[in-house]
């Protein structure tokens, strides 16, 4: 009888769980459609995004010695995931950048030389 009275707050506290869940992932999306969108990933701090992850791996760590609630440790797997996404697509523009600026510069170079 007890739990059928619950009803009305059980409900929003399991919508509330998966907004705990996902609501860490959202302020990504926007970085993350500009960085494929420009192919410039200069404003991404990358030791911010390590920090996240030591963070979110000791969490899931120390669920194991003191389990503590279930939406905390998904948001951690979720977390790392949205990071390891992250670093993959800024890690990928930042090489292709680096070779673009490389092949430039061999292009100028070669153009002086031929100049000569």
């Amino acid at each position: 009888m007890e739990a059928e009275g619950l009803d009305w707050l059980l409900v929003p506290l399991h919508r509330l769980a998966g907004a705990m869940v996902f609501g860490g992932v959202v302020p990504y999306i926007p970085q993350y459609r500009d960085t494929w969108r420009t192919q410039n990933a200069e404003g991404f701090s990358v030791y911010v995004r390590l920090v996240l992850l030591v963070a979110n791996i000791l969490r899931i760590l120390f669920w194991f010695g003191r389990r503590f609630e279930s939406p905390l440790l998904w948001q951690s797997v979720v977390m790392i995931s949205t990071m390891l996404l992250m670093l993959k697509l800024c890690t990928e523009v930042r090489v292709a950048n680096e070779l673009n600026i490389k092949r430039r510069s061999f292009r100028m170079k070669v153009k002086i030389a031929t100049k000569r």
